[in-house]
């Protein structure tokens, strides 16, 4: 199953929050969720799951490892943690959610635990987020390119990560893009304002299909339903080589996720 386009981010959304923006996605066709244990909201991911009612089969779920569970014995544990968690059988696509801070743990370890679990039927594809050149490589050494199904990382107009970009495409790795809006600051670049207008189309849907025309996956998160429902237009708005070109001279290199326990970023 490829993972599907565009999907519904739940970063920082908690409770009845997190909630109520699934259950509005779910309505409104997202069928693409994901989630990380970090987030610390799985078990209210699930439950808006559960009472939504859409098949099982029709969902793409994903859920991401944090880097306390990348020992080999504990890596495992977690996503049986998570599974429960969700209340799935199993995961679509389960992701080493940061490589390990300061490389204590070999990236070939937690990839070998991770493509253990994909056999055990814990998740049906598995992935990597966060990695940098480096790490991909290691990954790729480790389980090959083929068993490596995304690297998400932060992708927008203002950091369009072109160097690791341009090697995982080199090596056949799909990459779905992470705070694909930039928090919001896609709505206030002028060029971005221009191109939205000259569609009749907001800031948000052309950033989005900036970078599905890409061939990109994304995931913004909103918790408002009408934004939900805007996203989705993105799929339908087709950008002029001119304006993905005009767009393309937007990068500074504005690095929004960053915490002190990143990798030494390409």
């Amino acid at each position: 199953m490829r993972i599907p386009a565009l999907g519904l981010g739940t970063f920082r959304l908690k409770d009845q929050q997190v909630m109520d923006s699934i259950r509005n996605g779910l309505e409104l066709g997202y069928r693409h969720i994901d989630t990380a244990q970090i987030y610390g909201n799985e078990a209210e991911v699930g439950q808006a799951i559960a009472e939504s009612g859409v098949a099982r089969d029709q969902l793409f779920v994903t859920t991401k490892v944090w880097t306390e569970h990348l020992v080999a014995d504990r890596l495992i544990p977690s996503l049986e943690e998570s599974l429960a968690k969700l209340g799935l059988e199993q995961l679509d696509l389960a992701l080493i959610h940061w490589p390990s801070p300061d490389d204590a743990i070999p990236v070939a370890e937690y990839m070998t635990a991770l493509l253990q679990a994909k056999r055990r039927g814990l998740t049906r594809q598995i992935g990597i987020s966060n990695f940098t050149i480096a790490h991909m490589q290691q990954a790729i050494d480790t389980v090959g390119a083929d068993e490596i199904a995304t690297n998400q990382v932060e992708i927008h107009p203002f950091l369009q990560n072109r160097t690791l970009v341009d090697f995982a495409r080199s090596r056949g790795i799909h990459l779905t893009a992470y705070m694909p809006l930039a928090y919001g600051k896609v709505m206030q670049d002028p060029v971005i304002q221009g191109i939205a207008a000259a569609h009749d189309a907001t800031p948000a849907q052309v950033a989005l299909a900036w970078l599905l025309q890409q061939g990109f996956a994304v995931i913004p998160s909103s918790t408002r339903r009408e934004n939900l429902a805007s996203n989705q237009l993105a799929l339908d708005l087709s950008l002029s080589e001119a304006e993905m070109a005009a767009i393309a001279t937007l990068d500074r290199g504005e690095r929004l996720a960053n915490p002190d326990f990143a990798p030494n970023w390409d």
